[in-house]
């Protein structure tokens, strides 16, 4: 199956190169693994070396976050299972890392008596390929049979392979899934229900599953729901009562990015559930499947958190009603949620600030208690157990390491279990909340980290970060690297919550899709506007970091103000954006940014679209732009041609593409650690020399 894919992942991509050849000179740089491409990523990491690695700075930089990406005294973060605790450790000696479980009282503990259950770095050896973990799926209640997730490279793209956990090995002749895009769940000890490439090519124009099958041990595949080609994608959610039995199974069918249609398996055909195209399933509690809503529906507002009695649903599809749990208010957005035995934990923000409510069915009615945690922090739900009330979550603040926490959810307690070590020292540091005023007149909230009684006379070295995209919210962030190597130093970090994220809710990244997308640009330019203003930095002493979504604000930044910035991080971007949609994984992303292919759809985007925007008599600040050649989320080519325009422009920049390595950048301490040094480098040679 696996030569089959990259066939026609190499087919795709070679389709997309011919469509853009007649005016694209640089499509051939999206051809990821060709050898005209590769030699052209060879001259340019030579160059990149030189440049930031022959820095006699990078040694000291790597050795900082060596010492941080690596320690053996960070939190081994804990998943709930079979009564104890998971963890997978990696460091220096163990870069692909330990698969291993703890009891819980052990594993609270200084130092915990671990099991090993997979050494990832002795199968890759063993088998000759690059494998990381990525993640364990295990039967339920006894959760010691398991699917392992395995990423050759750090991809999207995973193998499944059933393991025992309980004898730590792989089960002979057990399920087995070639490497793709895909999703695998439980239904009893012999069944799963499997989303996946069932023949070569049976998958969406984004790249990912809409059939989903019955498998048995014994091999035989049952049909049991089918979306369409071009849907984003299709998968299955099991839902389980206490003990394990299974209530039902919904088809979750994404028509684009934010838009989803659910369903009901039945034996009579799929029953669809009474909700908005913009829905988002987040668990299943005291029979109730809980959505939010990202849009108004019947008499609920966007960004309600709703529950469906799924019994009543299956008894009389007509009748049954959603019930109200949480609406929060215009300054609020729900994060996070998880499910405990019995409770439902939501995790929320409040002027971007975090808390946690535990939510119980009482009387027929929901009713909330507030989990005793630090204010003005972020918060992390990690772990639910649903055997009992027990979970995990973490804290953490931008000068407050992170602190992992044991919860009883049914009492509305808990304790601290263990904390990070300080990584830098905070002494003399202090963060600011401030706003600016967008171009529409919308306030804009943004943190600032610098020292204490700071110079206002635009000196400090800055560097500012946003997202602005996918509903995701940018909240304050223990980053030892950042406080290590940057603040440390005399530089300030700023990070804007501009809109397009979900910092307040879907509305907060509504107001900035599509034909919007032009505000989320606006908004970041009018944050830097304000520190300028401030005097807290200068466009001299301003740089700007993004990454995936990131990138495109970054990227457009760029072009569109370049007059504010002197350094530019680009990092796993897209950027050209009249392309976006025809390389891998891209397609699911129409409903963010539009569709290139509609005329009214393409106009709005080539308005901004950085790569189309570069001028020859633009004078630009020399960008860092970096990319990873395996990373199939967000293809490479974005990186490379924007590289190769500016180079053909006669424009000064800096370009290191990482040869393995998933778009998450987080596969390898060791490459973590090399990655985050030569991006402080560079900006240290931007905005400090």
């Amino acid at each position: 199956m696996k030569s089959v894919v990259s066939g026609l992942c190499a087919l795709m991509l070679t389709a997309g190169v011919a469509a853009a050849a007649e005016d694209d000179p640089f499509a051939w740089l999206e051809e990821v693994d060709s050898p005209r491409a590769m030699a052209w990523v060879e001259a340019q990491n030579a160059r990149a070396r030189e440049r930031l690695e022959g820095d006699p700075r990078y040694q000291t930089y790597l050795s900082e976050a060596r010492a941080i990406f690596a320690a053996e005294d960070r939190i081994p973060i804990p998943r709930l299972r079979a009564g104890g605790v998971d963890n997978l450790w990696q460091d220096a000696e163990r870069p692909h890392g330990v698969w291993r479980h703890a009891s819980l009282a052990s594993y609270r503990k200084a130092s915990p008596q671990w099991r090993t259950l997979l050494d990832l770095d002795a199968l890759a050896e063993a088998e000759g390929r690059n494998w990381f973990f990525h993640g364990a799926t295990c039967l339920k209640p006894a959760q010691t049979r398991c699917l392992i997730a395995l990423s050759d490279g750090g991809g999207d793209a995973v193998e499944f392979r059933e393991f025992d956990a309980a004898e730590a090995r792989f089960v002979d002749g057990g399920f087995r899934f070639a490497e793709g895009k895909q999703d695998v769940a439980w239904l009893d000890a012999d069944t799963l229900i499997v989303g996946r490439e069932w023949t070569p090519g049976e998958v969406t124009t984004s790249g990912y599953p809409y059939v989903l099958k019955t498998v048995r041990r014994d091999g035989t595949a049952t049909e049991v729901f089918r979306g369409d080609p071009t849907d984003v994608s299709a998968s299955a959610i099991v839902l389980r009562a206490e003990g394990g039995a299974v209530d039902g199974i919904i088809a979750a069918r994404g028509l684009t990015f934010f838009e989803s249609e659910f369903s009901l398996l039945t034996d009579a055909g799929p029953l669809k559930l009474p909700l908005p195209r913009r829905a988002a399933y987040q668990a299943y509690v005291d029979g109730r499947a809980v959505f939010t809503l990202q849009e108004p529906h019947e008499d609920f507002a966007a960004g309600a958190l709703v529950g469906l009695p799924i019994g009543d649903f299956r008894r009389a599809p007509k009748a049954a009603k959603l019930e109200l749990i949480f609406q929060p208010s215009e300054r609020q957005a729900i994060t996070e949620t998880a499910e405990t035995k019995g409770s439902l934990v939501v995790s929320i923000l409040d002027e971007v600030k975090g808390a946690v409510d535990v939510w119980r069915r009482q009387d027929g009615r929901w009713a909330a208690r507030r989990l005793p945690l630090p204010a003005d922090a972020s918060v992390a739900l990690v772990s639910g157990s649903g055997k009992d009330e027990t979970l995990f979550l973490i804290t953490e603040g931008f000068l407050s390491p992170d602190a992992l926490w044991l919860a009883d959810a049914g009492a509305a307690a808990a304790q601290t279990v263990k904390t990070l070590p300080a990584r830098f020292d905070p002494d003399g540091l202090e963060v600011q909340q401030f706003s600016a005023t967008s171009t529409d007149g919308t306030r804009i909230p943004y943190f600032v980290v610098a020292k204490k009684g700071l110079k206002l006379d635009g000196s400090t070295p800055t560097l500012l970060y946003g997202y602005g995209g996918f509903e995701i919210a940018q909240t304050p962030a223990y980053r030892p690297e950042l406080g290590k190597i940057w603040l440390e130093r005399g530089g300030a970090y700023v990070l804007a919550n501009i809109r397009g994220g979900g910092e307040f809710g879907p509305t907060w990244h509504q107001a900035a899709l599509r034909e919007k997308r032009q505000r989320a640009f606006d908004d970041f330019a009018a944050v830097a506007k304000d520190l300028i203003a401030r005097k807290i930095t200068s466009p001299r002493r301003l740089g700007i970091y993004g990454r995936s979504n990131g990138g495109v604000l970054t990227s457009v930044s760029m072009t569109q103000n370049p007059q504010l910035f002197n350094a530019v991080v680009i990092e796993s971007p897209l950027i050209d954006m009249l392309r976006y949609h025809r390389l891998p994984a891209g397609a699911s992303w129409i409903g963010e940014y539009g569709d290139p292919e509609v005329p009214e759809d393409r106009a709005f985007i080539a308005a901004y679209s950085a790569y189309q925007k570069l001028a020859p008599d633009a004078d630009y600040p020399e960008p860092y732009i970096t990319t990873n050649t395996r990373d199939d989320r967000v293809h490479p080519g974005h990186a490379r041609k924007f590289a190769a325009r500016l180079e053909a422009l006669g424009k000064p920049y800096v370009y290191f593409e990482n040869t393995f390595g998933g778009h998450a950048n987080a596969t390898d301490p060791e490459l973590n650690a090399q990655r985050w040094a030569r991006h402080y480098v560079y900006l240290t040679q931007k905005l400090m020399d």
